[in-house]
C-alpha cells in the first residue's frame, strides 16, 4: 500500500456560508501566482510583504463577485507618503497588482515598518464593477489601522454597515518562495444574500459567535500550503450544524496589455501628438506598471 502524496493548495479561493449564523466566508491561498506577480518588480522586503497581503484581500474580494466579468480594484494613495500608489485588481480569477514608492526614504525605516510609516495620511479605495448592470460601485476609508486587513473591514463597516473580518497571513515555501492566504468572513444580517445592500441591526448575537470562531485563525495557517482550504474551514467550523462549501476559484496572473490593445489605445490619438510621443527613431515605448513590460511600437505600424 503506497503513501498518498499531499499537493500544496495553493491559488485557490473557495466559499462557503454558516446558514444557521446567517454569515458567509470565502478563504484564499496564493502561491506562484503572487510570486510571479511580486518576481516582475524585485520589491523590498517591506513593499513585498504589503503587496502579497493586499493581492490576497483581493482575491478574498474579487472571487466573491458573481459576474466573471465584473472587476474588482482596490487602491491606496497617499500624499506625500513613502508609498504614493499601491493598486491591486481582480477580473474572472486573474490578478494583478503594482506599487509605485520612494525608494530611499523606505531605506531609511528599515525592514518592517509600520503601515502609518508607509502611508501616512492614506485612504483605501474599494471599487466593484459590474459589467452586466453596467453599476460602479466605490468606498474609501482612511488608513488608520495597524494594517491593510483592518482597513478593509473598516470600509465594510463604514462603508456597507456590515460586521465583517478579515486575517491575512503571509509566508514563505521550502523553496524561499512568497505565500500569502486570508480569510473573509461577513454577516449577512436576517439571512439575506446577494442584495445590494443589507439591512443591519444594532445587535449581532450570531455574528459575534461567528467572529470569535474566525478570530482564531492564525497567519500560519492561512500561508501554510499543506493545509487544503477545506480543511481550514472545518478546523473553524466543525461543531456547526451546517457548513456549505461553495465552489471554488482558480486564480491566476493576469495583465490586461498587449501589443495590439496598446496601438489600439495609441491610434486614437492625433498624428501630431503621436509624433510628440515618439523618440529618435520614430518609436513609442509605453511602460506597464503592472507586470513592468516596456512595448516599443513603431509610428509606422500604428499609421498602417
Amino acid at each position: 500500500m503506497s503513501d498518498t502524496v499531499r499537493l500544496p493548495d495553493l491559488d485557490r479561493a473557495i466559499g462557503f456560508t454558516l446558514p444557521d449564523h446567517h454569515a458567509r466566508g470565502r478563504v484564499v491561498r496564493l502561491g506562484p501566482v503572487a510570486q510571479s506577480i511580486l518576481a516582475a518588480h524585485a520589491y523590498p522586503v517591506p513593499i513585498e510583504k504589503l503587496l502579497a497581503e493586499s493581492l490576497a484581500l483581493t482575491a478574498l474580494l474579487g472571487s466573491t463577485l458573481k459576474e466573471a466579468e465584473g472587476q474588482l480594484t482596490l487602491q491606496a494613495q497617499t500624499q506625500g507618503g513613502i508609498i504614493r500608489l499601491m493598486v491591486c485588481d481582480y477580473k474572472n480569477g486573474e490578478l494583478r497588482g503594482y506599487v509605485d514608492f520612494d525608494a530611499d526614504r523606505l531605506a531609511e525605516l528599515g525592514e518592517d515598518p509600520s503601515l502609518f510609516a508607509l502611508f501616512g495620511q492614506g485612504y483605501l479605495a474599494i471599487t466593484f464593477d459590474q459589467v452586466t448592470s453596467g453599476e460602479r460601485y466605490q468606498g474609501i476609508v482612511a488608513l488608520d489601522g495597524e494594517s491593510i486587513a483592518q482597513a478593509a473591514e473598516s470600509y465594510f463597516l463604514q462603508s456597507e454597515q456590515i460586521p465583517s473580518l478579515v486575517r491575512l497571513g503571509i509566508g514563505v515555501d521550502d523553496n524561499g518562495q512568497r505565500i500569502a492566504g486570508g480569510i473573509f468572513l461577513q454577516h449577512l444580517p436576517e439571512g439575506e444574500e446577494g442584495r445590494e445592500r443589507l439591512h443591519t441591526r444594532l445587535d449581532h448575537p450570531e455574528w459575534h459567535h461567528v467572529e470569535a470562531l474566525g478570530a482564531t485563525m492564525g497567519a500560519d495557517e492561512l500561508a501554510d500550503p499543506m493545509l487544503p482550504l477545506e480543511t481550514l474551514v472545518w478546523r473553524l467550523f466543525n461543531e456547526e450544524r451546517e457548513v456549505r462549501v461553495l465552489a471554488s476559484t482558480t486564480l491566476s496572473r493576469g495583465c490586461r496589455c498587449d501589443r495590439e490593445y496598446i496601438a489600439g489605445v495609441i491610434s486614437r490619438f492625433p498624428a501630431e501628438e503621436r509624433v510628440a510621443m515618439a523618440d529618435e527613431q520614430g518609436v513609442i515605448t509605453v511602460d506597464c506598471a503592472f507586470c513592468a513590460t516596456k512595448f516599443p511600437l513603431a509610428l509606422a505600424d500604428i499609421a498602417a
